[in-house]
């Protein structure tokens, strides 16, 4: 037999669990629909920057990113449950800048800087009337219920759609000059065209008409196909002629108006026939 060895066995250390730091504050997901709006709002500041270049349709194409983001980061807050106070002020100011202040610059840039103090008039009116209607819509928010058919219809022509029908006669100077039609270049640049749209769209944003807000707008079977059928050429002809697409659609949208009020109106009227309707 072999003599014990004289050194002695050490234990064995013990392999502590690593426990992972815990940290206190709101998921990722939650803080998604406040991402998109920051970058919404990193576009329409970037637009005033092209704007200040001369790229003009380029300044466009950003206010045009920052709608297309305005239109998704509600909608994704409501799916991610992540509707907070917060992120409703923040859009609001994004929207301010974005769809206010961004499109107005832009057109005193483009063509009512040559009319001098004059044409600072309709772009200090329009940003003004974007702010009373932003602010609007925020004081609604904490208003008594309304009726369930109100909560389709916005008051007045929206933020983004204000942006779009504001740049209405920039979209047709672009593709005016793609086309090389000298005439309706210069007119679309006339200060005074620019001027009466800026004033007419101002209006329109803080007026009290109901306008669809297609949130919850049901298409009947029948037109389901004609209407994927039509945003398809839509959206053909938005790659092939993006200017006159979108030049057509504030138009189309324009000639909305007045079924979004008679709309309002039957369903105001079928609930008044009813009886009272419950609220949201």
């Amino acid at each position: 037999m072999s003599a014990p060895s004289p050194l002695r066995r050490l234990p064995r250390p013990r392999i502590r669990r690593r426990v992972r730091p815990r940290f206190k504050g709101p998921s990722f997901n939650r803080l998604i629909p406040n991402l998109l709006t920051m970058l919404g709002l990193c576009s329409g500041l970037t637009g005033m920057r092209f704007a200040l270049d001369g790229r003009y349709g380029a300044a466009a194409v950003a206010i045009l990113v920052a709608a297309v983001i305005d239109g998704l980061d509600g909608r994704i807050a409501r799916l991610l449950k992540a509707v907070s106070r917060f992120g409703a002020e923040f859009d609001s100011l994004a929207d301010f800048l974005c769809f206010g202040v961004a499109p107005a610059f832009t057109l005193y840039l483009w063509s009512l800087d040559a009319a001098g103090g004059i044409g600072f008039i309709p772009c200090l009116l329009f940003v003004v009337c974007m702010a009373l209607r932003l602010a609007r819509f925020n004081a609604a928010l904490d208003s008594a219920p309304r009726p369930a058919y109100a909560y389709n219809f916005f008051t007045g022509v929206p933020a983004p759609a204000g942006a779009g029908l504001a740049l209405f006669p920039l979209f047709v100077w672009l593709e005016a000059r793609a086309l090389g039609v000298d005439w309706l270049t210069a007119l679309m640049r006339f200060p005074l065209v620019p001027a009466f749209v800026l004033i007419g769209t101002a209006l329109l944003c803080i007026s009290t008409l109901p306008i669809w807000s297609f949130k919850n707008f049901k298409v009947p079977a029948e037109y389901v196909l004609p209407l994927l059928l039509g945003t398809g050429a839509f959206a053909a002809v938005l790659v092939a002629e993006p200017w006159a697409a979108l030049a057509a659609a504030g138009l189309l949208y324009l000639g909305l108006l007045p079924f979004s009020v008679r709309s309002f109106r039957r369903l105001k009227r079928e609930a008044e026939m009813t009886g009272p309707e419950p609220v949201e």
